[in-house]
């Protein structure tokens, strides 16, 4: 399918993560509906990073369906945000730009970091600071200047960071879990109780974790048992606190000036008041200044603000080679 009459009138939303992949497709202008269509397989990896052509062959039927229900015959521009683009998107730079123009006509491409659609979704091309938590967590800030770029804190992994994200709090709950086994100190007899019921005796553990592909997440799913014991439990409500106090310093690292917006995104957040309350006060201690806003919206609604943006070429968000490409 070739660019067409109709082209100008759409543009095309991507969001590609561990969780899953999800397309949206939106009118330039506004207005309308903005149907969606989603997967819980997500896009796996291969030599070259993230694999372009599995990522094609979902989102490709899956435009063209959105485009047939919207009555469209392709897209002005595309935003393509994935989870690993950074360091993970050799072949997508090099597959996606002329394999989006041949079948949808997409005239103009970014590619991005799954943060900078986080950013994006949340505080639309305003200046200010995100922090995207679920399994992991990264924060980022923009001031919009030229000079001043993208300002990047953590997002690196369960084994060398992602602090205050839901692997954090739930490894440093399984922790205290075998330190009540042990009888070390620090332990907690309600984390041991939550994990055995979670995952059998704790002895057998390690042999259950280590081998797994999907560690992170394994450990995330731990998270909400450290939060649902912090009512009755110091030790973890102790992890929640700490966990606020990283979160609240990624955001201080990368806040562009004492009086800027901070937004908190993704589903970390919704682990209820025993983090959030700590974490509110830590926000105030590190960033009295800030104001904290609620996310305009998730990745996926960030893509489409980029796409939107390029379409209309009003793109104001830092572009690097890094976090953000416009590769046509």
């Amino acid at each position: 399918m070739g660019v067409t009459s109709g082209a100008a009138g759409h543009v095309l939303g991507v969001d590609s993560g561990g969780s899953g992949l999800r397309v949206a497709l939106a009118a330039v202008d506004g207005d309308g509906p903005v149907p969606t269509w989603s997967s819980p397989v997500p896009v796996g990896t291969g030599r070259r990073g993230i694999d372009a052509r599995a990522l094609l062959a979902a989102v490709l039927p899956a435009a063209s369906e959105l485009l047939g229900r919207a009555g469209a015959r392709g897209c002005a521009a595309a935003c393509v945000g994935a989870a690993g683009m950074a360091m993970l998107g050799e072949d997508l730079r090099a597959v996606l730009p002329r394999a989006l123009r041949e079948a949808l006509g997409v005239r103009r491409l970014a590619l991005a970091s799954d943060a900078v659609t986080a950013y994006a979704g949340a505080l639309g091309q305003r200046p200010g600071a995100v922090v995207a938590a679920g399994t992991g967590l990264v924060a980022l800030g923009t001031d919009l200047s030229g000079e001043g770029g993208w300002r990047r804190a953590d997002g690196w992994g369960h084994l060398l960071g992602d602090c205050g994200g839901g692997a954090w709090i739930g490894r440093a709950g399984l922790e205290a879990a075998l330190r009540a086994h042990d009888g070390r100190a620090g332990g907690s007899r309600a984390l041991l109780a939550r994990a055995e019921a979670v995952f059998g005796p704790v002895r057998e553990l390690p042999g259950k974790l280590y081998p797994r592909t999907d560690r992170p997440a394994v450990l995330a799913s731990f998270a909400p048992e450290v939060a649902r014991c912090a009512a009755d439990d110091a030790v973890a409500a102790d992890i929640l606190r700490a966990a606020a106090r990283h979160i609240a310093g990624a955001a201080a690292a990368v806040c562009p000036s004492s009086a800027a917006a901070v937004a908190l995104t993704g589903g970390l957040f919704r682990m209820g008041d025993h983090l959030l309350t700590p974490l509110h006060e830590e926000l105030q201690l590190q960033l009295p200044h800030a104001r904290t806003v609620a996310p305009e919206g998730d990745p996926l609604a960030g893509s489409v603000t980029v796409a939107t943006a390029l379409a209309t070429d009003d793109l104001t968000l830092p572009v690097d080679d890094v976090l953000l490409r416009v590769v046509c």
